[in-house]
């Protein structure tokens, strides 16, 4: 297993990626919902239905939601699904205050949903914990993919299911190549006018860019060991929304 600088892809010592995720999403993280929403032109709503709707969540589930930021994974599996119980960690505590904000504000519906400060590539529970471990816009900000994997493999039972939603790849050629565009020039710009952290943004489309495409990322879950490895493209690939199962 081995580190990587996630805005570039090439070898590098993780510390260089988590503290700079740490530096930008701790300055964003109260603006870092309306981000989403002007950028996506609403679209991350629907990409947010179709992890939910792929999640094999039932009433009697335990749920590890890694990455999870301001909270829209939990608050989303709480009010659609309604899970016994829901962990909701993030590397960045001011993202977690937000979701904690949120969850005081009746967000869960109801479903008790509990909030820590955790690195996904040192998960600190127990083996074979989880029925479902959900992650969203995270894994590519993770420096040592590999690991991360491997400890979402780790903390779900036998049977459990893994989904992931991640910006990805366009297949078609035109739509790939404007969506570059939107990235390198549009998305340093909104996040420039939203939050007045223009590098920041500059950071996140190039994580986006070098993030591997469906096929790849496909077949690191297979290397973590996950089976019955799934994906569906949102908005044309755009972002993707991966599920895969411990066997």
């Amino acid at each position: 297993m081995s580190s990587i600088d996630t805005a570039t892809g090439k070898t590098a010592p993780e510390e260089v990626s988590k503290e700079r995720v740490r530096e930008i999403f701790s300055s964003i993280a109260k603006k870092y919902e309306r981000f989403n929403a002007i950028s996506s032109f609403g679209a991350y709503r629907l990409w947010l239905g179709e992890l939910v709707r792929r999640a094999p969540v039932g009433p009697q589930s335990l749920v590890l939601d890694l990455a999870g930021g301001t909270g829209d994974v939990s608050f989303a599996l709480a009010r659609a699904k309604r899970p016994a119980h829901i962990q909701c960690t993030d590397l960045v505590s001011e993202m977690l205050e937000v979701a904690r904000e949120h969850y005081g504000q009746g967000r869960a519906d109801g479903v008790a949903i509990d909030f820590e400060v955790v690195d996904a590539q040192d998960i600190p529970y127990g083996d074979a914990s989880y029925d479902v471990v959900t992650v969203a816009y995270g894994i590519r900000n993770m420096p040592d993919r590999e690991r991360a994997l491997a400890e979402m493999f780790r903390v779900l039972k036998p049977g459990g299911t893994l989904a992931c939603l991640e910006f990805s790849t366009p297949p078609n050629p035109v739509w790939c190549a404007l969506y570059g565009f939107y990235l390198r020039h549009l998305i340093p710009f909104w996040g420039g006018l939203i939050t007045g952290d223009r590098e920041g943004f500059v950071y996140l489309s190039r994580s986006i860019k070098a993030f591997p495409d469906q096929q790849t990322f496909a077949r690191m879950l297979e290397d973590a060991g996950f089976c019955d490895v799934e994906w569906t493209n949102c908005t044309g690939g755009i972002a993707a929304v991966h599920t895969a199962r411990k066997r």
